[in-house]
């Protein structure tokens, strides 16, 4: 009967005890029962649960069940006979262990620690959570959310998936705002007695160079004076940026070449002041940018410009462009003409670089130069107040001074030299051969003489500048042209041949002098000759202090030649020992006296160029004496009145004493000529010239 039952009988009997078999090994004993084989089905056989020590009652002191960490027990259950031999059967049983929600969710770590750059963009992923649960089922589902200890203000930045357990962010996120953010998250499974379990998230934001300088101009000077002293304040300007750490670092400059410096007063301010002169003149206006530069990466930077303007004060004397003005006026001017204009230039501004022009008082020729030169004392335009005359006055030399307005006023001032042009107004002066206004000079030549003679020399003078008084000479009328000859340079008249017996008597020479202006001007002179065998000598007579005299005989002739030739001989002599001291060219030698020995003396005389001034007028004299046999001596008065002027006859004896003050003249007679008079006149140097008379 026992072998007649099933292994599904048994099974249904023992399945819930057999369970438990596993877990002890009580469970694994062999217990033996015995039935009738009359049992009808269903019968109850046995307790296992109380044969085998696994009641409820019991378990509980036992070990518990743990799903979590066996979830299914297998067993085998074996039923033996009881003949011999015995037989048996076995079967499996399969315990599964039912879940319960015994587990509390868990996270990896209790707290997490998450660095994030601020500015992050919006859904970047911060961290994402991982809880686990032990249990099944629903007991193992678990749901994310944040705690009450989380501030809504995290909770704007951040976003908490409550199935995946991801964060996010979802605001912006701003170191200089909030530098680090605190979580505090749960899990909870979803059973019929939900467990929970809870982690802190904590956030720590990197600074990101993400804030520009900034520049804040706390005072500024918009207008200072150029004469400002140095290390004088322009400005105060504070400096900061919002960032940390090298990009919160800042550095502060201005643009180069400026005449400030920046000095640090304090952290994040500093000063602006001046550290080099300044100048208007130079630069009026200057734009300082000034320029903040962190030291991040990359770094930002931002500027600032500020407008000073100097305010000018008088400190530039007036400059002329030139310090030394030459003004070239032409003589003959118009009373009033504008000569020039001589104008300064003063670098500030407004009434300090208002001009006033004048001209520095002085006395010339005891004129004062105000009443020659005046200039008007705002444009500077120099005026003439007189016509001026080259041969009175040549030049003139003064100062013009040019003062500003300002407070106090500078000066400054320039040399002018007016120089008068010359102008051909002067025409020239004949003064040898001499012959009074609108006469005919007239000369007595020998038919015998030589090819060369010098028949005249006409001088002419003319009071114009060297170059407009340079004289020429040319015939204007001349009787025959191949028997004289015009020096045109000196004046001299000399004959190209002999005279032949074809020649006429008298010849009429007349003589131009022209000058070298523009235009040109010119004196005639015209010269009567006359041709004689023998020269007869004709001695002119003054009335001041005649001499009596007898007339010369043809035996005393020879004697009075010789005594006249050793007394021209020593006068000679004399003159030659003076012109070798004096270092002058050695005079030709005298020839004796005969009817050229006249001629020749003169020719020895005359000088070759043109004679200015009162020495003319002398030469002229002694020319003009000299042609009629005549020695012209010239002797101071005493106490410097002037000159006495004798003319005496060659053949006559002059002897010097000096035995009174004056001069006295001694005159000896080696023979008695028909008549003799002494002709002397008392003439001043600066009184014109006086005319020779002849008697």
């Amino acid at each position: 009967m026992t072998s007649s039952l099933t292994a599904q009988h048994w099974g249904a009997s023992v399945s819930v005890l057999f369970v438990f078999c596993g877990m002890w090994s009580g469970a694994l004993s062999v217990t033996r029962y015995s039935i009738p084989e009359e049992m009808e089905i269903g019968s109850v056989v046995a307790n296992l649960a109380t044969d085998l020590e696994l009641d409820v009652r019991s378990l509980t002191e036992r070990k518990a069940l743990d799903r979590e960490e066996q979830a299914v027990h297998n067993l085998i259950l074996t039923a033996v006979d009881g003949g011999v031999p015995a037989r048996s059967g076995t079967a499996s049983i399969i315990v599964r262990v039912l879940d319960t929600n015994d587990n509390v969710p868990q996270f990896d770590r209790q707290i997490y620690t998450v660095n994030i750059t601020e500015n992050s963009p919006i859904q970047t992923l911060v961290l994402k959570l991982n809880a686990t649960d032990l249990d099944e089922g629903s007991n193992a589902e678990i749901e994310y959310s944040f705690t009450l200890y989380t501030s809504e203000k995290t909770q704007e930045v951040f976003s908490l998936n409550p199935n995946t357990g991801e964060i996010k962010v979802k605001g912006v996120i701003d170191f200089e705002e909030t530098k680090m953010f605190e979580m505090h998250i749960q899990a909870k499974d979803k059973g019929s007695y939900p467990l929970s379990g809870q982690c802190k998230v904590l956030v720590f934001v990197t600074d990101v160079n993400d804030n520009y300088p900034e520049i804040t101009i706390k005072s500024f000077q918009g207008t200072i004076k150029e004469n400002v002293a140095m290390g004088t304040v322009l400005a105060v300007i504070s400096i900061s940026d919002r960032d940390s750490g090298d990009n919160g670092h800042v550095d502060l400059l201005i643009n180069e070449h400026l005449p400030f410096a920046l000095n640090k007063s304090s952290e994040g301010y500093f000063t602006l002041v001046v550290s080099e002169p300044l100048d208007r003149e130079t630069v009026s206006e200057y734009d300082i940018t000034f320029t903040v530069t962190d030291r991040g990466t990359p770094p930002l930077y931002d500027n600032e410009t500020l407008v000073l303007q100097l305010l000018d004060v008088n400190d530039n004397a007036p400059l002329f462009p030139k310090s030394f003005y030459t003004i070239h006026v032409m003589e003959n001017n118009a009373p009033g003409s504008l000569l020039s204009s001589v104008t300064a230039f003063d670098p500030d501004l407004h009434e300090n670089q208002y001009l006033v022009y004048f001209i520095v008082e002085k006395e010339i020729c005891n004129i004062s130069i105000s009443m020659l030169f005046s200039i008007n004392p705002e444009d500077g335009n120099l005026y003439a107040l007189k016509t001026f005359d080259y041969e009175r006055e040549k030049e003139f030399l003064f100062h013009i001074e040019a003062r500003d307005s300002g407070a106090p006023p500078l000066s400054s001032d320039v040399t002018v030299h007016i120089i008068i042009i010359d102008q051909n107004d002067n025409t020239p002066v004949i003064v040898s051969p001499w012959r009074a206004q609108g006469s005919v000079v007239e000369e007595v030549i020998p038919r015998s003489t030589d090819k060369g003679y010098l028949i005249s020399k006409v001088i002419a003078i003319d009071a114009d500048s060297v170059q407009n008084s340079r004289i020429t000479y040319q015939f204007l009328q001349i009787t025959d042209a191949t028997l004289f000859s015009l020096d045109q340079y000196n004046g001299e008249i000399r004959t190209m041949r002999m005279f032949s017996y074809r020649d006429p008597r008298y010849h009429r020479l007349v003589i131009v002098a022209k000058d070298n202006g523009d235009p040109e001007l010119s004196a005639t002179v015209t010269i009567k000759l006359s041709t004689v065998e023998h020269v007869i000598k004709v001695f002119s007579e003054t009335t001041e202090f005649p001499l009596e005299y007898d007339i010369f005989s043809d035996l005393n002739l020879y004697l009075l030649i010789g005594l006249g030739s050793v007394s021209f001989l020593l006068l000679i002599t004399i003159l030659v020992i003076i012109v070798l001291k004096c270092q002058k060219p050695k005079p030709a030698k005298p020839t004796p006296p005969c009817r050229n020995s006249v001629i020749s003396q003169r020719n020895s005389t005359i000088a070759d160029s043109t004679l200015v001034s009162s020495d003319a007028y002398w030469y002229s004299l002694f020319l003009a004496e000299t042609r009629k046999g005549k020695v012209v001596v010239r002797q101071p008065v005493p106490k410097g009145a002037g000159y006495m002027v004798s003319s005496l006859p060659r053949s006559t004896g002059l002897t010097e004493t000096s035995e009174s003050t004056a001069s006295t003249l001694q005159v000896s007679v080696q023979e008695p000529p028909a008549s003799l008079e002494i002709h002397q006149e008392i003439y001043h140097p600066d009184s014109p010239p006086l005319p020779i008379q002849h008697h």
